[in-house]
C-alpha cells in the first residue's frame, strides 16, 4: 500500500493538514515512526520530537509484545499475553531492566543534551509507522498525557481493523489511513520497510528543527538574505573551495559534483546552476579535490573518496542557519554523477533528488540498487557509449529513475541549445522533488 515510510508520512500529513495553525507538537516513535512523523511535522509547520518507548518482548519470542515502557516511568502490561506465555515476575523484570537501559541510551543519543519539547497544554500528535499490538502506542499516549497534553491524537498509516476497540480511551482521537481485514504485520503494507537506524532518526530531528526555523523566519518576513559568493569548506583534514548561491526564499539546495578534470568554475555547471537559481533553488558548487590531489589520477577516479567528500559537504549544508532544513538535491556530471549516486545511497531519504548530466552511473557499481532518491539521467543523443552505459545503469536502479536524451548533444553538451535543454530538464526534476513553484517542462 505504501512505497516507504516517506510516502506513508506524506499521505498521513495530508489527512492531518486541518491541524496546521493549532498549537501542535508532533512526536514520533523511534525508530520507524520518526520518518513518518517528520512528514507530518513539516506539513503542519510544527515542532518534532520523539517519545521514547520500548516494547517488552516475550523472552522466547521477542517480536511478541507483552507490554511496553516509556519515559517518565510509564509501564503498560498485557496481562493476557503474559499469562498465555507463562512469563514469571523474574523474567518480566529482566526484560524491563534491559529495555530501560536502551531507553536511556536512545534518549541521550537522540537529544544530545537538549530538553524534551514541552507538551503541557499542547495538541500532541503521536505518530508511528503502523499499529500491531498497540502496546508501544498506548505507552506513548500515556507519556503525552502525563506531560500535560491538552489533547492527544494517535495517527498511523495502517492498523488492524479492530484497533479502535483495542485502544479505546488511549487517545482523544485515533486516525489510521487504512484498516485492512488481513493484517499480519505492519511491514506487509510497505514495499520498502528497511529498518531505521539511530543516525537516521537524528538527521530527521535536525532537519525538522531547520524547517521550523525557516517557517518562523518567513512568518516574521525575515527570509534569509540572498547570498552569492566564494567560500572555503573544511572537510576533515582538507580544505576545498566552493561557490554558494542562495536566492531569496530558496525552496531547496542543489549540491554539484563535477567530473574528472573539472572544478567549481566549470562554465557548464555554472550555467546550469544559474538556471536553478532563477527557479528559486540554492546551489553549491565545490571542488571535490584539492589542487595537489587533482594531479593524482587515482584520486580523480576514486568514487568512494569523492562520495565521502560530497557527504561531508552535505553535513556542512545541514549545519548552516540559512540552509538547515532545506531539501537537498545532487547534480553530478561525468564521474561526479557516480559520486552523487554513491553518496545518495548512503544518505537514503535525506537526498530529495539526483540529476546526472553526461554521467557515468555505471561507476557507482553495486551501490546503484541502494539509491532511494528519484534520479534523472540526462545524456546527449550523440554520446552513444555513455548513453548505453546509462541505459544499463537504469535497469539496476530500484528507485524512480528516468532517462532524458537530448537530441544532437555530444558528451560535453557543446552544441547550440543542448546545454539549455539539459538545464531545463534538471530544473523540472528538482522543482518537482524539492518543492519549488516554477517547473519548466523538460524537453525529450
Amino acid at each position: 500500500m505504501f512505497a516507504d515510510r516517506v510516502d506513508a508520512g506524506t499521505r498521513l500529513a495530508a489527512r492531518l493538514a486541518h491541524l496546521r495553525g493549532e498549537d501542535v507538537v508532533v512526536v514520533g516513535l523511534p525508530r520507524g515512526g520518526v520518518p513518518v512523523a517528520y512528514q507530518v511535522a513539516r506539513r503542519l509547520a510544527a515542532p518534532l520530537d520523539v517519545i521514547l518507548v520500548r516494547k517488552l518482548g516475550v523472552p522466547f519470542q521477542p517480536e511478541l509484545a507483552m507490554g511496553a515502557i516509556g519515559e517518565g516511568g510509564v509501564r503498560v502490561l498485557g496481562d493476557d499475553v503474559i499469562a498465555i506465555a507463562g512469563v514469571d515476575e523474574r523474567e518480566l523484570a529482566a526484560v524491563e531492566d534491559r529495555e530501560r537501559l536502551e531507553l536511556e541510551r536512545r534518549g541521550q543519543r537522540y537529544r544530545s543534551g537538549r530538553e524534551r519539547k514541552p507538551l503541557d497544554g499542547k495538541v500532541v500528535i503521536v505518530v508511528d509507522d503502523g499499529i500491531a499490538t498497540g502496546a508501544t502506542a498506548r505507552a506513548a499516549c500515556q507519556v503525552a498525557r502525563g506531560d500535560g497534553a491538552s489533547r492527544v491524537i494517535l495517527a498511523v498509516p495502517v492498523a488492524p481493523v479492530d484497533w479502535t476497540a483495542r485502544l479505546a480511551g488511549v487517545a482523544d482521537e485515533l486516525i489510521s489511513l487504512d484498516t485492512p481485514d488481513l493484517f499480519f504485520a505492519v511491514g506487509q503494507f510497505y514495499r520498502d520497510f528497511t529498518p531505521v537506524g539511530d543516525d537516521e532518526v537524528i538527521r530527521y530531528l535536525e532537519r525538522a528543527r531547520g524547517d521550523l526555523a525557516r517557517v518562523r523566519a518567513a512568518d516574521g518576513d525575515e527570509d534569509p538574505p540572498a547570498i552569492d559568493g566564494e567560500m572555503a569548506l573544511t572537510l576533515g583534514s582538507v580544505t576545498v573551495g566552493g561557490h554558494l548561491s542562495v536566492p531569496d526564499g530558496a525552496a531547496g539546495i542543489v549540491v554539484f559534483a563535477h567530473g574528472a578534470g573539472s572544478s567549481r568554475h566549470s562554465p557548464r555547471n555554472r550555467h546550469v546552476a544559474g538556471v536553478l537559481n532563477q527557479a528559486g533553488l540554492a546551489t553549491l558548487l565545490f571542488d571535490l579535490l584539492t589542487e595537489r590531489e587533482e594531479v593524482d589520477r587515482a584520486r580523480v577516479f576514486d568514487i568512494e573518496l569523492l562520495a565521502e567528500r560530497l557527504n561531508g559537504v552535505t553535513d556542512w549544508v545541514r549545519r548552516q542557519p540559512g540552509l538547515a532544513g532545506l531539501p537537498i538535491g545532487y547534480f553530478g556530471a561525468s564521474t561526479g554523477a557516480a559520486a552523487a549516486l554513491v553518496a545518495a545511497a548512503a544518505l537514503g531519504d535525506d537526498i530529495a533528488a539526483v540529476v546526472s548530466r553526461g554521467g557515468r552511473p555505471d561507476l557507482a557499481g553495486s551501490r546503484l540498487p541502494d539509491v532511494r532518491s528519484p534520479t534523472l539521467l540526462i545524456v546527449g543523443g550523440e554520446d552513444h557509449l555513455v548513453l548505453d552505459l546509462n541505459r544499463r545503469a537504469r535497469t539496476s536502479m530500484r528507485c524512480t529513475a528516468d532517462l532524458v536524451v537530448i537530441p544532437g548533444a555530444t558528451h560535453l553538451f557543446e552544441e547550440p541549445g543542448t546545454l539549455d535543454a539539459a538545464a531545463e530538464a534538471a530544473t523540472a526534476w528538482f522543482s518537482t522533488h524539492l518543492g519549488t513553484t516554477s517547473a519548466p517542462e523538460a524537453r525529450s
